[in-house]
C-alpha cells in the first residue's frame, strides 16, 4: 500500500457508518453523498499506539483518511528534536500534501492510542478530487485552514509571555480536539511537556512553571493521559488577555 507501514484491517463495519465528525473537520463539513463517496476509496486499517504512520522526508504519497482516533505531526528541528507541529483526529484528512505535488513527506505522523482510517493510493484520491467538486472543495478549504492555522499561530504569539502563549495552545487543542464537559472540557490523548513547549515556543522548565500555576489556580487538572480544562471561559480570559 504505497509504503505504508505494517498495519492490521479494522475488525468488523467501519466506523464511517457510526462516527459523527466534528463540523470543521474535512468528513463532518462533506454532504452525505459526497462522504459516501471518500470513505468508499482505499480500504480501512488499524493502527496500534505510537504507529508511523508515514515518516518525514520519506517518498510516500498516499493518504489517510481518518475515522477514529488522534494523530500527531512532528517535524525535526535543526538541534535535532522533534517539533509538534499539528494534532489531527477524526474526520481530518492526513498526507495530501504529499499526494498533491508528489514531493517528500514534510513531517512524521504518529498515532496517539489507537487509530482507524482509510487508506487510500494517491491515484485514488487524485481521481476523486478530480471528478466530484464538491470534495475537491472542501479538501481545498481543509488545506487552506491548516496554512492559516500555521500563519496565525506565529502571528499571534508575537509579544506574548509564556503563560499566554501556553494559554493560547491548550485553548486551540482543546476547541479544535477536547470533548466538552460542562464549563471545562478534557483532551483525552496524552500531550507531553515538551510538546506543548515546542508548540508554545517556551522552555520546557517555563512549561512546568506555568501548568503547576494553572492547576493552582484551578483552570486546569491532569490526569492519567489526559488533560482537563475546568473553566474554558478563565482560560480563554489568559489566552486572549491585553498584553502589557
Amino acid at each position: 500500500m504505497d509504503g505504508t507501514a505494517p498495519h492490521r484491517r479494522a475488525p468488523g463495519r467501519t466506523p464511517a457508518v457510526e462516527e459523527t465528525w466534528p463540523p470543521s473537520s474535512l468528513l463532518g463539513s462533506l454532504a452525505a453523498p459526497a462522504r459516501g463517496r471518500l470513505l468508499q476509496l482505499g480500504a480501512a486499517r488499524r493502527y496500534k499506539a505510537d504507529h508511523v504512520l508515514m515518516r518525514e522526508g520519506e517518498q510516500t504519497a498516499f493518504v489517510l483518511v481518518l475515522l477514529h482516533g488522534v494523530v500527531k505531526a512532528t517535524g525535526l528541528a535543526p538541534d535535532g528534536r522533534d517539533v509538534l507541529l499539528a494534532v489531527r483526529m477524526g474526520g481530518d484528512l492526513v498526507g495530501e500534501f504529499a499526494a498533491a505535488d508528489g514531493g517528500p513527506r514534510s513531517a512524521t505522523v504518529t498515532t496517539c492510542g489507537v487509530v482507524v482510517a482509510r487508506a487510500v493510493s494517491r491515484e485514488d484520491f487524485l481521481a476523486c478530487t478530480r471528478d466530484d467538486p464538491g470534495i475537491a472543495r472542501a479538501v481545498n478549504a481543509a488545506v487552506v485552514a491548516k496554512v492559516r492555522v500555521a500563519n496565525t499561530h506565529r502571528v499571534d504569539f508575537a509579544g506574548c509571555d509564556a503563560a499566554t502563549r501556553l494559554a493560547r495552545v491548550l485553548h486551540q487543542i482543546v476547541m479544535t480536539h477536547g470533548e466538552r464537559s460542562g464549563s471545562g472540557a478534557v483532551i483525552r490523548w496524552p500531550i507531553t511537556q515538551p510538546e506543548l513547549a515546542t508548540l508554545s515556543g517556551t522552555a520546557e522548565p517555563t512549561v512546568q512553571k506555568v501548568l503547576r500555576r494553572f492547576r493552582q489556580a484551578g483552570v486546569i487538572s491532569t490526569g492519567y493521559r489526559t488533560v482537563r480544562v475546568e473553566d474554558l471561559d478563565r482560560l480563554s480570559d489568559l489566552a486572549f488577555r491585553e498584553q502589557p
